[in-house]
């Protein structure tokens, strides 16, 4: 089993500086996320919408990282190791490097991204909407900067989620960037705003 994905290059053909890699929520797929590149427009970087590998049970096209339906999160394994190889892989198919690499994802994707990212040696880790299945533990890479954004008014994920998130982050020393937004479980302009803003710190000087 591997993952496949929606790419989108540069514009005007030009060789992509930076990768920015969004992983859909729960019962999405990479179509429901993919317009987020135009909205935002980041220039020199190749954005990449990758399918979660597994079909959610109930909504056609849907795809699952993980199974929600109950507490033991089957395939959460599975689809850790499946995105972690194929994160690695991409070095070799963009020429761009981890180092130089944003994993963002929402909701269960900003789970994954977390769970994920922080053993990986990237530029960033985004998680929108999301939040942690595991207590992390320092690994052997510095703990890449992180932003966290999360909707007040959330139902789905509730903002204390968010806020734990933050603070066991914290704890195990991690630099994190933490915002809250008066709405709900969506990535709303304010939280691509944010988004953007926290990129281009790393990659325009």
């Amino acid at each position: 089993m591997s993952l496949n994905a929606i790419s989108i290059a540069p514009t005007d053909g030009k060789i992509p500086q930076f990768l920015l890699i969004m992983l859909h929520g729960w019962g999405a797929n990479a179509k429901n996320l993919a317009p987020l590149a135009s909205m935002l427009s980041l220039e020199d970087c190749q954005l990449i919408f990758p399918n979660a590998p597994f079909p959610h049970p109930e909504v056609p096209g849907g795809r699952a990282w993980y199974v929600l339906e109950t507490l033991d999160y089957q395939g959460l394994s599975q689809s850790q190791n499946l995105l972690q190889n194929w994160l690695f892989s991409l070095e070799n198919q963009t020429g761009v490097p981890l180092s130089r690499t944003v994993l963002a994802g929402f909701s269960q994707g900003g789970a994954m991204s977390l769970d994920v990212g922080l053993k990986l040696p990237l530029a960033g880790i985004c998680s929108l909407s999301g939040y942690l299945h595991f207590r992390p533990q320092a690994t052997q890479f510095p703990c890449s900067p992180i932003l966290i954004i999360h909707g007040i008014q959330d139902i789905v994920v509730p903002i204390q989620a968010g806020r734990k998130a933050k603070d066991t982050l914290i704890d195990i020393g991690a630099m994190v960037e933490y915002h809250e937004f008066n709405g709900g479980h969506e990535i709303s302009s304010i939280t691509l705003a944010i988004l953007k803003q926290f990129i281009l710190k790393k990659f325009v000087k």
